[in-house]
């Protein structure tokens, strides 16, 4: 059986290489994402099938991405992973921040 750490490294190593099936390969079907960036929830998916939808669109979106675990901590039913991140749009997003004004 996997350790924790073994499953997350495996989930960057997917991540950051752009390869879902190796992203998802661990997670269990009902899995409940959540990522949280200062605090505040940005993104929120119950299931596996869900999770992958996503993570199909969200690649598309860069041309380079980079996550770096800074540190994890367990709990009893749960793990938080803190994350560096770097990443290259792939996109221009300029007109849809001028479209909000």
């Amino acid at each position: 059986m996997k350790s924790r750490e073994e499953i997350i490294e495996n989930y960057i190593a997917g991540y950051n290489s752009f390869d879902i099936e190796k992203m998802t390969a661990d997670l269990d079907d009902n899995i409940k994402f959540e990522n949280i960036s200062n605090g505040n929830v940005t993104d929120s998916l119950i299931g596996k099938p869900d999770f992958i939808h996503q993570a199909e669109q969200a690649k598309s979106l860069f041309s380079q991405r980079q996550q770096k675990i800074t540190s994890i901590t367990h709990h009893e039913n749960s793990t938080e992973v803190t994350i560096d991140y770097v990443a290259t749009l792939a996109i221009d997003i300029s007109e849809s921040f001028k479209n909000r004004g």
